[in-house]
Parts: C-alpha cells; structure tokens; sequence
C-alpha cells in the first residue's frame, strides 16, 4: 500500500469570502462560517479531483492538513486564527467523511503570534477526540518572521503541548506557515524553519522527558542532510556525539524532495527506519518536469529506484503504520 503523509486541503473558492470576512471584521462578530453555506458537495467536487491526482500516481491513502500558508497566524487579534483553523479542521473532516478509504485528516492548530498555549492545545484535543484526526501540524514561527519568535522547539515553552501529544498519541508535523519577511518567502521558510527545529531538539533532553514524542520533520530534513557533516563534527568537538546520533534517531522525516539527487541523498544520510513517504500532491511540486515528463511530485518511482523491496515497504507503508497506528 502507498501512504502519503503529507498533503493539504483543498477548498472550494468560495471559502475565501469568509477568510475575508474574519480579518476585516477581526472575527467581531464573524466567527460561525461563511455568510453563504458551503454545501457538503461543495467540498466533495475538489476533493474529487484531489484524489483523481492521487490516483493519477497510484497512492492508495493521504493524510491532508490544512493549507499552511494560509493558517492566518500572525493575524491580529488570536480570534481570527482561532476560528478560521476550526473551521478549517471540520470541513477537512467532512472531506474525509466523503472518501474514508482515501484521506485521513491532520490538524491545523490554531497558534498565533500572543504565544498562548490553552487553545491550541484545546484545539488538537477536539480534532483528534471529535474529528478523528491522526495528528496535527506545528508551526516553530506564529509569528511569521515579523516578530521575535517564540523559543525553540526544544525549549520547555512547547512542554504543555508535547505533554498532550503524548496523551493523545498522535504525531506533530513541524510545519511553518506564512512569512511576514520580504527576505524569506514562505516556501523558503519552510525549509529554514525544519532546519532550526531538527537542531533545537537535538540540543535539548525534549526526548529524554518525553520518550514516546513523535515528531516529523517533512521535506527531507530541511537543510539537515545536506549539512549533517557540520552538526556531526560540532557534536564531536562538544563530546556528544552519541547523544546528538541517538536523538536525531529519535525524529522522523518525509520524502518530500523532487529531485532524485536530494532523495538519494535522504536515503544515504538517514536511512529508512525514521522515513516516510511524503509528496505535497498536489502543491508547490505539480508541474511537469522536463527531464521525466512527470510531475517533480510524482516521486514514487524515484524511491522504487533507489531502494530495495525491503526499504520501499518500510518507506511506502510500514514506517507509516508504526507512526499513526493501523488506521489505513
């Protein structure tokens, strides 16, 4: 079976109206959905098409999540997020309604830029408890570049939300959203931003205090395989080696790289025992690419050429089981 882990929602157009109405009205007293319903088959027909471009590379399940760009998290005041990233989770939940055998839903959490904790941890209870969701999105930077951003993701900050992580059972996908900064775009953020949480927890006892954590670091690591040599021998000269080698074991990454160079080198940096499949389709990688004539998100047959039977199983389906649980 092919699990895809990483993917995000697609909404009819119509739901702009409400994200307009919330941030003009600053969700005073906008809070309870579109002025103009959005009918259940309003959320059918783009999902439709979502899995027909699953189908088009031969996925057999997609977790989805919310859009992160468009998670509204550096948008004053907190309501606006609040209600906009609930409303996001139900109709996802809704979408999966419609195709059980094809979607799972992950989280949006509601973060924003005040750094309060209690509604996002509110928020993910909900999801997972009400919506049956399998986990949750974490973004490191509410505050999308335009602020000093909170802690560090292994900074005691983030402690009440692991907490429930754990109690829960659920996976977190570190996963930015927007970018305030005209130096960083938010595709490029979200590079930079798996980039610093890989080394914060690494540096930090997060695994030590939290043993059953799960965490995803998607896109291939960020910048981290390709920069390992440089955490390594930094960990060497601090005499930590072994602890830095055994928390980076302790983090999962995703396949979302289109280039089979950036995967061959995922494979041989990290292995596939803390790897799963991801491709972000369809997104940022759905467009053709000249040297295959296939989409650079249709990966599928660049791991089937880089891995052996055994490495495939565990990448496409296995690792994926261990992660959410038998829920495919």
């Amino acid at each position: 079976k092919i699990i895809d882990t990483h993917a995000h929602a697609v909404f009819p157009g119509a739901i702009n109206g409400y994200v307009a109405d919330l941030v003009a009205s600053r969700a005073n007293p906008t809070t309870g959905g579109p002025r103009t319903p959005i009918t259940d088959e309003m959320l059918r027909e783009p999902m439709a098409k979502h899995v027909a471009a699953m189908d088009e590379v031969g996925t057999d399940v997609q977790i989805i999540s919310p859009r992160p760009f468009m998670q509204l998290h550096s948008v004053d005041p907190a309501a606006v997020t609040q209600a906009w990233v609930r409303y996001n989770n139900t109709a996802i939940a809704k979408q999966v309604a419609m195709f059980p055998d094809r979607i799972k839903g992950m989280a949006g959490l509601p973060q924003h830029r005040n750094l309060d904790l209690a509604p996002v941890i509110e928020e993910l209870e909900r999801a997972v408890k009400e919506l049956g969701f399998i986990g949750c999105l974490l973004n490191p930077d509410p505050g999308e570049g335009g602020q000093l951003p909170p802690p560090g993701l292994g900074d005691k900050y983030w402690y009440p939300l692991y907490e429930k992580l754990v109690e829960l059972d659920v996976p977190a996908l570190v996963h930015s959203a927007s970018s305030q900064h005209p130096r960083e775009s938010y595709t490029l953020k979200f590079i930079n931003e798996e980039s610093i949480a890989t080394i914060s927890l690494v540096e930090s006892t997060v695994f030590e205090d939290f043993p059953t954590l799960k965490i995803i670091v998607p896109h291939g690591g960020g910048a981290i395989p390709y920069q390992m040599g440089r955490f390594h021998s930094w960990s060497i000269r601090r005499k930590q080696e072994s602890i830095f080698l055994e928390r980076l074991g302790k983090i999962w990454f995703d396949t979302t790289l289109y280039s089979e160079q950036a995967l061959r080198l995922l494979f041989e940096v990290m292995g596939t025992d803390r790897l799963i499949f991801g491709t972000e389709r369809p997104g940022t990688g759905t467009a053709p690419n000249p040297a295959t004539g296939r989409d650079f998100d249709d990966i599928k047959p660049v791991v089937q050429s880089l891995l052996d039977e055994a490495g495939q199983k565990a990448v496409f389906q296995d690792n994926a089981i261990k992660l959410f649980g038998d829920c495919f």
